[in-house]
């Protein structure tokens, strides 16, 4: 398949420093978004030692093989992260996009996120790894009270943060005119969700990406912003 992409990223109103990191590498179909932790030290190199590690990925025959390939080579980055940072923190969520023919493989670890349109119907792909997720998930906090919770910015899982990394992967079909949004939290932290949708089904995937960040921005841009838009072919 010849799948259409798009992406950028923008540091944002309030920091100084982008720790975001993107891969854009449509001719294998992987699309990659990292986000380093803020309020540890050197989070953009955490995030960019992931697109590092990936971003010389070539798509073999069997999907399961590539699968494989890109979890070691997340375990790579874990190691790396955990080397350099020499006893301190140095992490990065990461987000990553796969796509396979009719099949698309996603691959993540914290709460950067991957969304998916669909003719007319939206759905988030991927479950954040969170405290205030956990505490949803328990049934101790609303959908709402999860996403206003002073400790949203909590994650439970990230490369670089301990010496084994649980990666989740999750399998999806993929059909003819799918729409597929990688993006880090500063994106989706001033947007609600509604918005995302309403967004994401704009005529072009430049002008859905475009009005995204720029909506994000707008909020505030209190984070980095990140996002990747991949279409599929609608025939």
């Amino acid at each position: 398949m010849r799948w259409h992409s798009c992406a950028t990223t923008n540091v944002g109103h309030v920091r100084k420093v982008n720790e975001d990191s993107f891969l854009d590498a449509r001719e294998q179909g992987l699309w990659v978004v990292a986000d380093g932790m803020g309020g540890h030290s050197r989070g953009d190199r955490a995030s960019q030692s992931i697109i590092d590690e990936l971003h010389t990925f070539v798509a073999g025959d069997v999907a399961l093989r590539n699968v494989q390939d890109l979890l070691m080579r997340l375990q790579t980055a874990n190691t790396l992260c955990r080397t350099m940072a020499e006893g301190k923190v140095m992490g990065s969520t990461v987000a990553a996009l796969y796509l396979h023919e009719k099949t698309g493989y996603i691959l993540w670890a914290g709460d950067s996120r991957i969304y998916r349109h669909r003719n007319g119907e939206f759905s988030q792909l991927t479950d954040d790894h969170s405290l205030v997720q956990e505490l949803h998930r328990l049934g101790e906090l609303t959908a709402d009270e999860a996403e206003n919770h002073p400790s949203a910015n909590v994650i439970t899982r990230a490369i670089g943060v301990s010496d084994e990394i649980e990666i989740q992967v999750r399998k999806v079909d993929v059909l003819p005119g799918d729409r597929f949004l990688i993006c880090s939290d500063g994106l989706f932290k001033d947007v609600r969700q509604h918005e995302v949708d309403n967004n994401l089904a704009l005529p072009s995937p430049r002008q859905a990406l475009d009005k995204l960040v720029q909506l994000a921005l707008l909020r505030g841009g209190t984070d980095n912003v990140t996002a990747i838009v991949v279409q599929t072919p609608t025939a």
